[in-house]
């Protein structure tokens, strides 16, 4: 199975990433994210593929990708159009050098999902426990 990692820009929290998506599918539904490049392993994608969305540094949520659409921007610049399931699902949060505009990732590759019913961290709470066990021995939490 293969995935898209991707940068969010804005959202630094899931709720705001939530939040961005209600508003946008209501104005303009199905939900979707358009973005420049034009997948060329795209079946690939929509056959159970996810984006999976970095926020402030860290992989922590995924999106089932349901299909991608050649699409236009406003200024009639052809961009995909990566239709997208409204659920979000929660990841065990990794951390992610930040890169410009997408990459392809697999199944091997993808953090896993985080157990059901888990709540979005936020802040502190959505490093990785090794990550917070390290920083706070260097005093710098």
């Amino acid at each position: 199975m293969l995935h898209l990692l991707k940068l969010c820009v804005g959202p630094k929290e899931v709720a705001e990433l939530a939040a961005g998506q209600t508003r946008r599918a209501a104005l303009d539904p199905p939900l979707r994210h358009q973005t420049r490049m034009v997948p060329k392993r795209a079946a690939e994608l929509v056959d159970g593929g996810s984006l999976y969305w970095v926020l402030a540094g860290l992989i922590r949520v995924r999106q089932r990708i349901l299909e991608v659409r050649e699409e236009r921007w406003d200024d009639g610049t052809a961009c995909a159009g990566l239709v997208l399931d409204p659920e979000l699902v929660l990841l065990q949060p990794r951390p992610q050098k930040p890169f410009q505009g997408w990459r392809y990732l697999d199944s091997a590759a993808a953090p896993p999902d985080a157990p059901r019913g888990a709540q979005a961290a936020d802040g502190l709470e959505a490093l990785p426990p090794a990550l917070r066990r390290e920083l706070e021995a260097l005093c710098l939490l």
